[in-house]
C-alpha cells in the first residue's frame, strides 16, 4: 500500500485547505480566527493557543510575526507556538521566528494514510493485551500516567484538554488504552470533526518494556477502523523519529516536516 507523488501533494492541497486555512477549534471554549496573513486558534486557561497558517512573503512575513507577538502577549498568554510546515513562505520563515524570540521544538514528520486501505489491518492484539476505551476522567487519567511513563512529561494542559472534549464534544475524539492486565501500558487517540476528510492520530506513546510488541500497530489499526465507520478518508500524524519507520510500513505517506516554533514572554 503506497501512495503516489502526484496523489501526495493533492491530499497535501487538500489538508492545507481543510485542516490548516479552514481550522476549527480543537477545544470546547477556543476559536478559530483569520487575522492579516494567518490563521490562528485561540483558547483560555490552559487551552493551546498558536498559528495553524499563513499567507505570507518575504516583505510581510517580520511585520505578521510581531503582530501575533503581540496579540497573544497582549492576551496574557504565557506561550504560544507557530505551527510551521517546511513548504511555508517564505523558505527562511524559521530563522524570522528565531530572530523573533521563538524556540524551535523537535521536528515531527507530517504523514498521511488512507482509511479504506488502514482499516484492512489486523486488529488482534498481542498476547496479554486487552484495549479499554476512555470515557471518563478516570481513563484520562490513566492516559496521562502512561504518557508521563512513556515521555517523562506531565502534561496537565492536555488532561484538561481531553477532559474538556469527552465533556462537551465528545463526537471529536476516540481515546483509547491499551492494558496489560490492570496496568495501562499505551494510550492515542484520534481527534477528528464531523464532515471532515481528515482525522488526526496523536499520543501512541507505549512504556519502555511494553515496545517492540505490535502495540502502536494495534492503536493505529483500532482508529483507522473507527474511522472507517465514520466516513473519513485520512489518517494523519504528525509523527516522531521513532513513529515514522511504523507508519511507513503501515503504507502511510510523508507530506512534510513541521517544527513546533514556541514563544514565551522569558525566551523573548
Amino acid at each position: 500500500m503506497t501512495i503516489d507523488l502526484d496523489e501526495l501533494m493533492k491530499v497535501r492541497a487538500h489538508f492545507d485547505t481543510e485542516v490548516r486555512e479552514g481550522a476549527q477549534a480543537d477545544a470546547p471554549l477556543g476559536h478559530v480566527e483569520r487575522a492579516g496573513g494567518v490563521v490562528r486558534h485561540v483558547a483560555p486557561a490552559l487551552g493551546w493557543n498558536g498559528v495553524l497558517w499563513s499567507d505570507l512573503d518575504e516583505g510581510t512575513a517580520d511585520a505578521e510575526i510581531a503582530a501575533q507577538v503581540a496579540f497573544f502577549a497582549g492576551r496574557g498568554c504565557p506561550e504560544f507556538e507557530w505551527k510551521l510546515y517546511d513548504y511555508d513562505r517564505p523558505a527562511d520563515l524559521g530563522d524570522r521566528l528565531r530572530a523573533a524570540g521563538f524556540v524551535p521544538e523537535p521536528p515531527e514528520t507530517l504523514m498521511v494514510g488512507p482509511v479504506s486501505e488502514l482499516a484492512k489491518l489486523p486488529v488482534e492484539p498481542p498476547e496479554g493485551i486487552t484495549l479499554r476505551v476512555v470515557t471518563d476522567e478516570a481513563g484520562v487519567d490513566l492516559m496521562m500516567r502512561v504518557h508521563a511513563g512513556a515521555f517523562g512529561t506531565e502534561r496537565p494542559r492536555l488532561r484538561e484538554q481531553l477532559l474538556g472534549k469527552l465533556r462537551e464534544e465528545p463526537d471529536t475524539i476516540a481515546a483509547v488504552l491499551a492494558m496489560a492486565g490492570d496496568t495501562p501500558v499505551s494510550a492515542a487517540r484520534m481527534e477528528m470533526r464531523p464532515g471532515l476528510a481528515f482525522a488526526g492520530l496523536w499520543g501512541g506513546g507505549t512504556l519502555p518494556e511494553s515496545r517492540g510488541r505490535g502495540i502502536y500497530r494495534l492503536l493505529v489499526a483500532h482508529r483507522a477502523r473507527l474511522a472507517a465507520e465514520l466516513g473519513i478518508a485520512y489518517l494523519q500524524v504528525d509523527a516522531s523519529a521513532d513513529s515514522r519507520p511504523i507508519l511507513e510500513r503501515l503504507g502511510f505517506g510523508v507530506l512534510g516536516v513541521t517544527v513546533p516554533y514556541m514563544w514565551t514572554g522569558a525566551a523573548s
